[in-house]
């Protein structure tokens, strides 16, 4: 079904490629350095859009603004295609 590796439509030579520019423009020496940097700068950001978001939703439940029932159900619903989607590519993955 899926032919090679494809990661945001991009596949395994234009990775490679991608790879040998990095490494000829910053050197072997730089690339774990700038990794952790990108990965601390990731997980900050990903830090502050859940904080954001849980003020949101707190704010959102202390003025009555949601209706807990209905996101319980579409948070249950949710849940029930995420674990299809599991299910489906945990088979594909199995095949590969």
């Amino acid at each position: 079904m899926l032919a090679g590796t494809m990661f945001l439509f991009i596949g395994g030579s234009e990775i490679i490629f991608i790879l040998f520019i990095v490494v000829m423009f910053f050197g072997a020496d730089k690339i774990p350095e700038i990794a952790r940097g990108l990965g601390k700068g990731m997980r900050t950001l990903k830090d502050a859009t859940n904080d954001i978001k849980h003020e949101v939703t707190k704010s959102a439940k202390d003025q009555g603004v949601i209706d807990t029932k209905v996101t319980q159900d579409i948070n249950q619903e949710i849940n029930k295609v995420k674990d299809e989607i599991d299910d489906l590519t945990g088979s594909i993955r199995r095949k590969m």
